[in-house]
């Protein structure tokens, strides 16, 4: 039996994944009240802290937004790279580069408890076409 936060989390889950792009949590509260008409925000940051909590969402901290997670349940790192050009966000698994940023805070004592490694730029899709012009 699933409790009412589970199944929450179940909606905001589904939500980022049809969209397919980074959302701010306002667009997925938006998202959801044709379901919830009542839903408040509260209801959706928590929703999505439990989530990223879980390893299911990544926050996008430039762009203030969440998207799903590429591969279910998993706890990484990753660097995300975002197209200014169309929004898109990739997830991009980095596992040495995490080891060896940690191993360098590491030897400084630096106790970190999150990477976040975001890049602007434009993703292939958009350059091809800039190429094109």
């Amino acid at each position: 039996m699933s409790t009412r936060g589970e199944i929450m989390q179940s909606r905001v889950l589904s939500v980022l994944k049809r969209e397919g792009t980074a959302l701010s949590a306002y667009d997925v509260l938006d998202a959801l009240r044709a379901e919830y008409p009542k839903i408040a925000p509260p209801t959706v940051y928590r929703a999505l802290n439990a989530l990223i909590d879980k390893g299911g969402v990544h926050r996008v901290e430039s762009l203030n937004a969440f998207i799903a997670c590429r591969e279910d349940g998993h706890d990484h790192a990753s660097i995300m790279s975002i197209c200014d050009d169309c929004g898109s966000v990739e997830e991009n698994p980095a596992p040495e580069l995490m080891a060896n940023l940690s191993g360098v805070l590491d030897k400084t004592g630096f106790d970190a408890h999150r990477h976040v490694i975001e890049v602007h730029g434009v993703c292939s899709t958009c350059g091809s076409e800039d190429a094109s012009s």
